[in-house]
């Protein structure tokens, strides 16, 4: 049902069909249509951008792919995931989140190397300005929304979750000045989700959902390595685990003009009663 709407959506906002001989591909500037956030939408590694992910101009269609591993102290979370842009206007995106409890696993009484997951659908529209063309105070914006499926709902329920999937909505805007190389973009989601959505949505703290914030910055050393960091804010629903607020450094780099690669140092604070969960985490991304 999700999946209709999402196309019917993305039908209303889609020019007329164009031509094959009119359809370019390819046309943007490297690493201007993002790398790829935790949920698998266009962004860096924990914000979500306004950029429409594909290296389509406004009159062809784009698709990438992507693999993600982030590894803290105790904890190993790998995605998989793709993405359509359609003329640098709308962009539909999967993702497969596995989370991985490694020895913690034990700990938590859970069992060694015992794995979480959840599915996250998404969609996401520009609806004005350009994040690197046009006005130079005016940045891309775009509107979208996720909705997340999490596996293990029964064992999700006992650790206090009201549900077991939820559907987060944002607005993201970001600018990107190619005379400086400077980069920002900020991110407001209306959310629900504990951990992303793995630990489920809502809580025995607070059931309904919260406004939470994502903000990057980065810099053009050369027009195929750009570095940032990031932050995100988080709910705190769940009394059993006290949930936290993120923060990495990233590096992207873009090896040839359809493959990219990211590599970061990311602080993700308390996980499942696990303080101080630090680490890297590497994706890689392929974008035609």
């Amino acid at each position: 049902m999700l999946g209709k709407w999402i196309l019917c959506f993305a039908g209303l906002l889609v020019p007329a069909p164009a031509t094959a001989e009119n359809l370019r591909q390819g046309g943007k500037l490297l690493l201007t249509d993002g790398m790829t956030s935790v949920e698998g939408s266009a962004g860096g590694g924990l914000a979500t951008w306004a950029l429409i992910g594909g290296k389509e101009t406004d009159a062809g269609i784009g698709v990438s792919a992507h693999s993600t591993l982030v590894r803290t102290g105790r904890f190993t979370l790998s995605a998989v995931g793709a993405k359509v842009g359609l003329f640098d206007r709308v962009e539909l995106s999967y993702g497969r989140q596995v989370f991985d409890t490694r020895s913690a696993g034990a700990k938590l009484g859970l069992g060694r190397g015992y794995k979480l997951g959840q599915h996250v659908i998404g969609a996401k529209v520009k609806v004005v300005g350009d994040a690197v063309y046009d006005e130079p105070w005016l940045p891309q914006i775009s509107l979208g929304v996720q909705h997340k499926i999490a596996d293990k709902g029964t064992l999700l329920r006992a650790l206090g979750a009201r549900h077991t999937s939820g559907t987060d909505v944002f607005v993201s805007a970001t600018k990107l000045q190619l005379d400086t190389g400077f980069l920002m973009g900020v991110t407001a989601r209306l959310t629900r989700a504990n951990q992303f959505g793995l630990l489920g949505f809502g809580g025995d703290q607070k059931r309904g959902m919260s406004m939470q914030v994502e903000g990057s910055v980065g810099k053009l050393l050369t027009r195929r390595l750009l570095i940032g960091a990031e932050y995100r804010s988080k709910p705190d629903n769940l009394a059993f685990a006290k949930e936290q607020d993120a923060v990495d450094l990233f590096a992207a780099y873009a090896i040839h003009r359809n493959v990219g690669i990211t590599a970061g140092y990311a602080d993700l604070g308390s996980i499942a009663t696990f303080s101080k969960q630090r680490g890297i985490y590497l994706s890689l991304q392929g974008a035609f």
